[in-house]
């Protein structure tokens, strides 16, 4: 696979990554685990050259981490792996003011940054991660507090780097204040341009990486849902504004739109939309997720796919998405 670096100054990565979380979180959890299978879908997209693994304490919770810790300690994967994980989420039962769309509480307090890392490490089954990420900013907490808790974990040699997720250019200039800022980890798709307007460009002059999660539109972009009744039961996915039957058939315009590029370039839609992520800058680095091998195998060869000017014109003037991400 080609390579690039995590940002400006960071480790060298494949251009595609691995998103975990759907291994054991969100989506299909009605379905039996096969734990089996993902720990050799791990293995299999770091031999491709998949190296960034995504997961976070919170995807389970914390049978994500305990799930790569047991893959990578493994055959010497934890060696060739560059290892991501985040804190700032809580798993949360029943309403909360502070509880977000995935049922999960902010909690960016320095003290819970302090204890988490070392609770990561243990589950992952190693002495450092490569990157340590907040997940999200506590709203109830300055994230200059929360940062320099992270820096922390910098400073005693538990994680090379540190990230963010879904913030603003402001939070992001606001945290490099207090330590350098390796990543930006934000939804970004054919059907989630939010990012575009300020905070990619803001990371591509700041040499900042840009990971996007859900550059599959959460499954949509493959074209594997036309209808809710094609959404597992027990998934994350039908609780979403944009999964709605209404919604899903206006969205229907945009998937054929991708499969008629896919069809004349004989590729896959899920081929066409990564190319159109990775083609978003220098340092975009998606990580989408996959339990499957044949799927994985079908993201890893976007990485081998170089859209034309006119595809990605084509594919910059689709229409924009009926519903809201949440």
């Amino acid at each position: 696979m080609r390579k690039t670096t995590l940002g400006s100054g960071g480790p060298e990565v494949g251009v595609i990554g691995l998103g975990c979380m759907g291994m054991t979180h969100a989506y299909d959890m009605a379905a039996e685990r096969d734990d089996a299978t993902s720990i050799a879908v791990i293995h299999e997209a770091i031999d491709l050259g998949m190296t960034l693994i995504d997961t976070a304490d919170v995807y389970g919770p914390h049978t994500n981490e305990e799930l790569v810790g047991r893959a990578l300690a493994t055959g010497g994967y934890r060696d060739r792996a560059v290892l991501a994980t985040k804190v700032g989420l809580v798993s949360a039962l029943g309403g909360t003011p502070n509880k977000n769309s995935s049922g999960a509480i902010k909690n960016g307090k320095p003290d819970y940054i302090r204890t988490s890392i070392d609770d990561s490490l243990r589950r992952l089954q190693t002495d450092h991660v490569d990157l340590y990420q907040l997940h999200r900013v506590d709203d109830e907490v300055p994230i200059e507090e929360s940062w320099g808790a992270m820096a922390e974990a910098v400073a005693a040699g538990k994680t090379k780097a540190i990230g963010l997720s879904e913030v603003t250019v402001d939070e992001i200039k606001r945290a490099q204040a207090v330590h350098p800022v390796a990543s930006v980890q934000s939804e970004l798709s054919l059907w989630t341009r939010d990012a575009l307007a300020e905070v990619v460009p803001y990371c591509e002059q700041q040499g900042i990486a840009f990971l996007p999660f859900s550059p599959l539109g959460r499954g949509f972009l493959t074209g594997r849902f036309a209808s809710l009744d094609d959404v597992p039961e027990d998934d994350f996915r039908r609780r979403l504004p944009r999964f709605q039957q209404e919604a899903l058939e206006a969205n229907q315009a945009i998937v054929d739109r991708v499969r008629s590029i896919a069809d004349r370039l004989g590729v896959t839609p899920a081929r066409v939309a990564l190319a159109w992520v990775l083609a978003q800058g220098e340092y975009v680095i998606p990580i989408p997720g996959t339990k499957t091998p044949k799927y994985l195998a079908d993201n890893a060869g976007a990485a081998d796919l170089t859209l034309r000017d006119a595809d990605l014109a084509e594919l910059d003037s689709l229409p924009a998405p009926a519903g809201t991400r949440y």
